[in-house]
């Protein structure tokens, strides 16, 4: 068995898409499809469904997708706590997945001017609140980037961790121009309201319980009772639901900035234009104040010096 295995596995159960994992891999569809099946076979158990555009993973691939998931986290910390001396001056940071993707690129590069020869690392999202703070808590990472949200406790006492908020961002409930409910085409723009009003049972792409927008989702879900939805596929990956919006598979709630190109374009549309539907978002970097290197608090000087712009709140 090969870790690479394991992360083609990772990336496909990602974003539901062999191409895309392909791409993000930087192999061939055809070598990663062929590294899956040597997983399979080494495991002895089918990971993913063929048979289903977007690709799907089995009960098996949904059993063992937190084990792979476990064993590339615990191979990469283990060779960070092996490197030399000369290699600790690498900043450390745990990061939802979707702010690595949206946020994380234009931020770095600004870092990167007030700090000359920055090194980072991202450890990758764990799925579960707990579990992203676990890397904090636990000293692996040196900072935590994550959305907060007044409805989403974090567990940090804050006289051991402080935080600094350094942008902004919104979750709005997003599908495709048109679905199919109960046989008829429904379109998507005006969804929730439509749902209201007729009573709709509408298919709900869901973050699944324990994710932070999963958190998030449950408290608006609870103050509107009577929004019906069936919970047609979890996954604790914003770009994994994504990609099965844009096949029509249901509604989701996605960040603005994961889906503004899609928005723009009319791939996606807005279940709701009405604000009460939506979840305004800040987005922050937290820290163990007993991590006081002076790399990280270079780090987290610059963090602040780009906070404090005007335009800190949309980075470009």
């Amino acid at each position: 068995m090969e870790l690479k295995w394991l992360e083609d596995f990772a990336a496909v159960a990602e974003t539901l898409s062999f191409s895309r994992a392909a791409e993000i891999r930087h192999v061939t569809q055809s070598a990663l499809s062929r590294r899956i099946m040597q997983l399979e076979a080494w495991l002895g158990a089918t990971l993913i469904s063929r048979a289903t555009v977007p690709a799907e993973l089995t009960p098996a691939g949904k059993n063992f997708l937190p084990v792979a998931r476990e064993v590339i986290r615990t191979f990469y910390t283990s060779r960070e706590m092996l490197q030399p001396v000369a290699e600790q001056g690498m900043i450390r940071l745990a990061a939802l997945h979707t702010l690595t993707v949206t946020f994380f690129p234009n931020w770095l590069r600004l870092l990167e001017g007030e700090i000359s020869g920055l090194r980072t690392s991202l450890i990758p999202d764990r799925g579960g609140i707990e579990a992203n703070l676990t890397a904090l808590t636990d000293g692996e990472a040196d900072f935590f980037l994550t959305y907060a949200h007044r409805d989403v406790a974090f567990h940090l006492d804050r006289e051991h961790f402080d935080f600094l908020t350094i942008g902004n961002d919104k979750v709005v409930p997003v599908c495709a121009p048109d679905l199919r409910i109960r046989g008829q085409v429904v379109p998507g723009a005006g969804l929730l309201e439509r749902a209201a009003s007729e009573r709709l049972t509408v298919p709900y792409l869901s973050y699944g319980f324990s994710s932070f927008f999963g958190v998030a989702l449950q408290r608006l879900f609870a103050a509107r009772p009577s929004f019906l939805r069936r919970a047609v596929h979890e996954n604790t990956i914003s770009a994994g639901l994504k990609t099965l919006a844009l096949t029509g598979s249901g509604l989701c709630w996605l960040p603005e900035s994961l889906v503004e190109k899609e928005l723009r374009n009319g791939t996606l549309v807005l279940a709701s234009q009405s604000d009460d539907w939506a979840l305004d978002l800040q987005i922050r970097l937290y820290r163990a104040l007993k991590n006081d290197s002076p790399a990280t608090a270079a780090f987290w000087k610059a963090a602040q010096a780009i906070a404090a712009r005007p335009d800190a709140a949309g980075l470009p």
